[in-house]
């Protein structure tokens, strides 16, 4: 699980999916259309895409995507929708878009 950790680390959104997924798409869809910008790992392209696939799985995400990390923490897939119908996505996304804002504030502080 340290590629899944280390990458999910790097970045406040996290979209782990496949290209030939119409719910992954729809996933991609939805958040980038809250001005989010996700790092996407497209599994069936990457060239560790079955090791991070085996991460996922042994996290417990059945089927292994489409697979949503916000702030560090696994959202899963699925209940994306749920989330954004109950609006919560939106504040998800609104809180991980304040932190980039503020990170991107003190590295230009310090420049």
């Amino acid at each position: 699980m340290a590629m899944v950790t280390r990458v999910v680390a790097e970045k406040p959104v996290v979209i782990f999916s496949k290209t030939s997924c119409c719910m992954c798409h729809s996933i991609k869809t939805l958040i980038n259309s809250f001005g989010s910008n996700p790092v996407v790992y497209e599994l069936d392209e990457h060239p560790n895409g079955q090791q991070l696939e085996d991460e996922l799985k042994a996290l417990g995400c059945k089927p292994s995507v489409p697979v949503v990390f916000i702030g560090q923490q696994l959202l899963g897939g699925s209940n994306i929708m749920s989330l954004h119908l109950k609006g919560e996505l939106t504040q998800l996304l609104k809180s991980n878009k304040e932190t980039v804002i503020q990170e991107n504030r003190k590295l230009m502080d310090t420049e």
